[in-house]
């Protein structure tokens, strides 16, 4: 079987658009990751506080964390529906010892995270645990 010049453009053209369209999905799957937009931890407020977890997501990652009693910066990167986290200095406040430990808790098991899932409005970080977050809309 031979190509025509014609026939072998056709083909070239065929294998560009289905190698773009594979290359193109995972960064498509990337930008509905809700970068620039906050998001609330679906848990209620511990006893006593009305303070509930969250996170500010910049357009290019960087993070603002505000958990049960720390605060601070962290960086995630997305790639399709892998995830990695890392997390920055946090802002040593005056926190009873249970809630410093359960804010070091929660920043290990979003440490821990290897993949996400946007439904709907709730992003779940998933890893040996999983962390359902709310996308606070105003």
């Amino acid at each position: 079987m031979t190509f025509s010049r014609r026939s072998f453009s056709a083909l070239a053209a065929c294998i560009s658009i289905s190698i773009g369209v594979l290359v193109a999905a995972p960064r498509a799957q990337a930008q509905d990751f809700p970068f620039g937009q906050e998001m609330t931890l679906d848990v209620r407020p511990l006893p006593g506080s009305k303070r509930v977890p969250s996170l500010e997501i910049g357009d290019r990652g960087e993070t603002r964390i505000e958990l049960w009693c720390k605060g601070g910066r962290g960086q995630f990167s997305v790639a399709g529906e892998t995830i990695v986290f890392v997390p920055g200095a946090m802002e040593e406040r005056a926190c009873p010892p249970d809630k410093a430990q359960l804010d070091d808790a929660l920043i290990a098991t979003l440490s821990e995270a290897t993949n996400w899932k946007r439904q709907g409005d709730y992003i779940s970080f998933i890893g040996a645990r999983t962390l359902r977050f709310h996308l606070n809309s105003n």
